[in-house]
């Protein structure tokens, strides 16, 4: 979990609301512009490839955290049950928590729609977004005519039907590196290796304290997510990576989302299913940083 020593470093827990504390943490210099990384359900921050972290590092001082009922953060929902909306809440926690006043928005499966929720509720703290693997929020009602979108691959979701159920760290460790392999597209040809899965498995549940399997965000209220047509709305620089190989949301998925938002571009990286193995990352951190980039020439302009 340690950077590279020339990147600055730190980890904190952000009070998000009343009895709920995110574990985060920050990489790269302070007087950089903010990066937030916002992953998926039910995964911890740590899901975000250190590598990844220290190639936008160069350029950003990046934030990546855990969401609530993952990793270190607040266990809660058994208790307390939430929407899926404070989700996208806690990441204008997190950057309070760090003092930031608008930063550029990495989101990835879940953290794409919360990255949405935060153009349509928060402008002003998104400099820009980039999202991925990642579909629309729902327009609702339903536009006449509207493409129709396909859903998550058969396999995928059988393997969902067994998501919660108890197992021992081996067991777990295993099941999670199998449903790695299936989000990455590996039977279709996506990049894929075994040994890097099963390490980050073991990191996360390392980081975590627990063996515990993590289904909170499957079962929280999703109501509040049917706000597709607001995207029209939106202004903020928008790019939507297309994953090919994603089997939960393939294409056109990439391509819908981003005709929903005004100005929005889409980029493919050939071979890259929902998952973040080392061959992908040179070329997603390639087009998160031209993004950014280019947002911060528009800003200056």
């Amino acid at each position: 979990m340690t950077p590279p020593p020339a990147q600055q470093y730190e980890q904190r827990f952000i009070e998000a609301a009343p009895g709920v504390r995110l574990w985060a943490d920050a990489t790269g210099d302070r007087d950089a512009t903010a990066l937030l990384l916002i992953m998926g359900a039910n995964a911890s921050g740590l899901a975000w490839p250190d590598a990844l972290v220290a190639r936008l590092a160069g350029h950003h001082r990046v934030l990546r955290y855990d969401h609530r009922d993952t990793g270190r953060s607040t266990r809660a929902f058994a208790e307390r049950p939430y929407p899926i909306l404070d989700l996208a809440t806690d990441a204008l926690a997190v950057l309070d928590g760090f003092g930031v006043n608008a930063a550029h928005v990495v989101g990835m499966s879940l953290g794409g729609m919360l990255a949405q929720l935060l153009l349509l509720d928060a402008p002003e703290r998104v400099r820009s977004a980039t999202v991925f693997s990642t579909g629309a929020l729902e327009v609702d009602p339903p536009v006449a005519g509207a493409v129709e979108l396909p859903g998550p691959s058969e396999e995928v979701l059988a393997m969902w039907e067994h998501l919660g159920e108890p197992r021992d760290r081996a067991a777990e460790v295993a099941f999670n590196v199998e449903h790695w392999r299936l989000l990455s597209g590996a039977d279709r040809g996506g990049e894929f290796e075994e040994s890097e899965f099963r390490a980050l498995e073991v990191r996360i549940r390392d980081h975590a304290g627990h063996d515990d399997p993590t289904v909170a965000h499957a079962l929280a209220d999703a109501s509040n997510l049917a706000r597709g047509a607001e995207l029209a709305q939106v202004r903020t620089p928008t790019l939507v990576i297309e994953a090919p190989l994603d089997p939960v949301f393939p294409p056109p998925h990439a391509a819908h989302l981003a005709s929903l938002i005004p100005g929005a571009r889409v980029v493919t990286i050939p071979r890259m299913g929902h998952a973040l193995p080392s061959a992908v990352l040179p070329a997603l951190a390639d087009a998160i940083l031209a993004h950014t980039t280019e947002a911060e020439r528009g800003c200056r302009s």
